[in-house]
C-alpha cells in the first residue's frame, strides 16, 4: 500500500559488478551595469503583481556600487550576477535551491510560482535578502500562463542563465484523473507539458545569455528508472507506445494514461519523470552542439519530509522519514537536496551535458545510468514530436 508510490532507498543499491547504481533516494537580471562615471550603479529589480491578473510588473532603481570607481574599473571586466529561473520554488526542494543560490550572493533567482504570495513569504521566512530574488507567477497547468510568464519575464530584460525545471504534482491515491486547463492528465500535464512548452521558450533567451556556463536543468526520479529496486514498486513506469498521450490524454478521445491504461495516480507521476528523463537526452542530442547550453537531469536523494508527499495517506506521511532516516538510511533533507541541486546549476565540475546525476552516502555526485526505456533515443524523439503538437509547437 505505502510501498505503491513512496521511493525506496539508496543503500539497498550500491555499486556491482562494476556498474554504478543509485545510492540516494528520492524525489533587470541584478545585472550589474557599469557605464563611465565615478560611481557605478547597480540595477537591482524589484516586482509588483496585480494579483487579478498575474501580471508582473518590473521596477528598477539604482543604487550606488561601493568601492567601484572610474580608475578600479579601467582594464577590468567585472561579473554579473547569474540569473537563474527555478520552477516551484516556494517549498520543498524548489526553495531549498532557491535559498542555497542566493545564499552565495551570486545569483538572482526568479522564483516562478502558481502562488505569489505563497512564495514570498516562504522567501522571506527562508531568509532570503530581498535583492536576491524575484517571484514571478507561473502556473504549469496552464499552457497560456506558460506563454505569459515567458512574456513578462522578457519584459523584465533580464538575462536568462540557467532554467530549473523543478516543480512536479504528485497524487498517488487518486482514483479517477484530474485534468489541466488544456485538458490534459495533469500530473503529466504539469511535469512535463508545461515545463516542456516553458524549456522550448526559454532556450532562445539561454542562448542569447553571454554567462560563462548556460544550464537547463530538470528533475528526474529514481522511481521513473527500473533499473533501481525503487524503480520495481508497483505500480511500475512505463510509456508504452505512447498512445494515450498522442490521442490527446484527456479521458476522452484516448486514455488519461501516457500508455494507453487505466488511471493510477501513482504510475502517472512515475511516468512524468520518464519523460522529463528522456526530454532532458533530446534537448541535448539536438542543441548541445550548436549551442554549448549544459542539459542535465537528476535525482537528489529521497527528501522523505517533502511537501510532494501532501496527498498521501497519512500513515505513509507519518512513518516514512524515520524509515528512510532510520532503516534505509537514504534519508536526505531538503536543505541538503537543494544544495546538491545548486551544484548542478552552478558547480564547474557537473558541467558535462547529458548527465544524469546522483549523490553516494558521502554526499560525492556521480554520473549515474538510466534505465532503458529512460534512454532510449526513439522513444525520446517520439515523445518529443508529439509533446511539441500537444502544446502547440508544431
Amino acid at each position: 500500500m505505502a510501498l505503491q508510490a513512496c521511493y525506496l532507498p539508496s543503500p539497498l543499491l550500491a555499486r556491482k559488478e562494476g556498474k554504478v547504481k543509485e545510492t540516494a533516494f528520492l524525489g533587470a537580471s541584478v545585472f550589474e551595469h557599469h557605464k563611465s562615471g565615478l560611481h557605478v550603479p547597480l540595477l537591482r529589480s524589484k516586482r509588483g503583481v496585480n494579483a487579478s491578473v498575474g501580471v508582473v510588473k518590473a521596477q528598477t532603481t539604482a543604487v550606488a556600487a561601493p568601492g567601484l570607481n572610474q580608475a578600479s574599473l579601467q582594464g577590468k571586466k567585472v561579473l554579473r550576477k547569474g540569473v537563474v529561473v527555478v520552477t516551484g520554488a516556494s517549498s520543498g526542494l524548489g526553495l531549498a535551491t532557491a535559498k542555497a543560490l542566493a545564499e552565495t550572493g551570486k545569483w538572482h533567482v526568479i522564483m516562478a510560482c502558481r502562488d505569489f504570495l505563497k512564495a514570498e513569504k516562504a522567501a522571506q521566512s527562508a531568509g532570503m535578502a530581498k535583492e536576491s530574488y524575484t517571484v514571478m507567477h507561473l502556473d504549469l497547468a496552464s499552457l497560456d500562463s506558460v506563454r505569459q510568464f515567458v512574456h513578462n519575464f522578457r519584459q523584465s530584460e533580464r538575462p536568462l542563465d540557467v532554467l530549473v525545471c523543478n516543480a512536479a504534482i504528485y497524487r498517488p491515491t487518486a482514483r479517477t484523473p484530474t485534468y489541466t486547463a488544456d485538458g490534459y492528465e495533469m500530473s503529466v500535464g504539469v511535469n512535463h507539458l508545461g515545463h516542456f512548452l516553458l524549456a522550448n521558450l526559454l532556450l532562445e533567451d539561454l542562448k542569447k545569455s553571454d554567462y560563462p556556463s548556460r544550464r537547463l536543468i530538470i528533475l528526474g526520479s529514481i522511481t521513473g528508472n527500473t533499473n533501481t529496486l525503487a524503480g520495481n514498486v508497483p505500480p511500475k513506469a512505463g510509456l508504452g507506445d505512447l498512445r494515450g498521450l498522442a490521442g490527446g490524454l484527456n479521458g476522452r478521445n484516448s486514455s488519461a494514461m501516457i500508455d494507453g491504461g487505466d488511471f493510477d495516480g501513482a504510475k502517472a507521476y512515475k511516468d512524468s519523470k520518464i519523460c522529463n528523463m528522456l526530454t532532458m537526452q533530446e534537448f541535448h542530442r539536438r542543441f548541445h552542439e550548436e549551442t554549448g547550453i549544459t542539459f542535465a537531469s537528476l535525482y537528489p536523494g529521497c527528501i522523505a519530509t517533502t511537501g510532494l508527499f501532501r496527498e498521501h495517506i497519512p500513515l505513509f506521511r507519518l512513518l516514512f522519514p524515520p524509515f528512510q532516516r532510520f532503516i534505509t538510511k537514504g534519508f536526505v533533507s531538503e536543505e541538503e537536496s537543494g544544495k546538491r541541486l545548486a551544484q548542478v546549476v552552478s558547480d564547474p565540475s557537473l558541467v558535462k551535458s547529458g548527465v544524469y546525476w546522483s549523490w553516494n552516502k558521502d554526499s560525492a555526485s556521480f554520473e549515474n545510468q538510466l534505465s532503458q526505456e529512460a534512454s532510449d533515443t526513439a522513444k525520446a524523439r517520439k515523445l518529443w514530436e508529439v509533446s511539441e503538437k500537444l502544446v502547440g509547437l508544431a
